[in-house]
């Protein structure tokens, strides 16, 4: 659908949907870009005020990861209109509030529609320097990268639809989905770093490739380094796979070069389709200490999951993964 867009030709797009970047950014002076982005879905999880604090958490995400600063939001809502949903309803946007103010930002706004399932989430707008937007084209050889969340939403919320999932488990994912990403995009704007993404519904596979693809590198995956959440290996030793993540793997095998050890279901977690997941951060190996120091004093995971490679794909295959 995007090949339907008409071709930018303002100069103040500094970047628009080409490199499937995280969002869009419009230059408004010499000092000042603004940081667009939108993002709704179906409920993930059964309460609704946790449903509305990931939607948030989640909207909020593609900011952070362009190097920027969300400032205000707007509601994008859709709900059943019987009165009984009210009081859900209610709920659902209390949570969202209370990320945006944990974030810092104002709801100043929004758009509601009737509609059978509920959907909800938030369009954003931020602000940063033209000089210094993090865009999918920016990584470089030598970049170490960095995972800020563990891996596995996708596969344990189907988990939970088929009842298969404990109580704490589903703790644990829901309060993942629902920490922002905010200390970690301050930290790594103020250490200096190649660019970022966050884990979405790509999976950890796509959405890196979307930034080699960009930037005309290759990566070299250790898969035993990436952080899973131990209820979802479990789910995926037993084949609990969304459709979405079977989907990332079909899209994304071609550019993929496995070694022969990969178990499978590290293959299958690798292209789980995530919600409000964390960032992905390509740092200069030099500033790669730094950043995770920093990281980690403010709580936050990071894991040394790989490194950016020079040379070009062979035969379209961007993403080494290694035992």
């Amino acid at each position: 659908m995007l090949g339907l867009m008409p071709k930018i030709t303002d100069k103040n797009v500094l970047v628009g949907s080409a490199n499937a970047d995280d969002a869009g950014i419009y230059r408004i002076s010499a000092e000042t870009a603004v940081v667009l982005t939108a993002d709704f879905f179906t409920p993930i999880v059964d309460d609704p005020y946790w449903f509305g604090a990931i939607s948030a958490a989640n909207s909020l995400s593609d900011v952070w990861a362009m190097g920027a600063k969300p400032v205000v939001a707007l509601n994008l809502a859709m709900f059943p209109p019987q009165s009984e949903f009210f009081a859900s309803m209610q709920q659902v946007m209390q949570g969202g509030i209370d990320k945006m103010v944990e974030a810092g930002v104002s709801i100043i706004g929004g758009h509601t529609i009737k509609d059978k399932e509920p959907k909800f989430g938030y369009s954003i707008m931020g602000l940063v320097h033209p000089d210094k937007v993090l865009d999918n084209s920016k990584a470089r050889p030598g970049d170490a990268l960095i995972l800020t969340k563990k891996i596995g939403t996708g596969v344990i919320s189907t988990g939970v639809k088929v009842g298969m999932c404990g109580t704490a488990a589903i703790e644990e994912m829901t309060l993942s989905m629902a920490a922002l990403n905010k200390k970690a995009g301050e930290i790594m704007v103020q250490v200096g770093v190649s660019t970022a993404t966050d884990i979405t519904g790509f999976g950890l596979i796509g959405h890196l490739n979307e930034v080699l693809s960009a930037s005309r590198c290759r990566a070299r995956l250790s898969s035993g380094s990436v952080p899973y959440f131990e209820e979802a290996v479990r789910l995926a030793k037993d084949d609990v796979i969304p459709e979405g993540s079977n989907r990332n793997r079909t899209t994304y095998e071609p550019h993929i070069d496995w070694a022969c050890d990969i178990p499978e279901h590290e293959r299958v977690l690798m292209n789980d389709a995530q919600t409000s997941g964390g960032l992905l951060i390509f740092v200069p190996s030099e500033k790669r200490n730094k950043l995770t120091r920093a990281l980690e004093k403010a709580g936050i995971l990071a894991a040394h999951i790989g490194d950016v490679i020079d040379g070009p794909a062979k035969n379209n295959k961007r993403i080494i993964v290694e035992r």
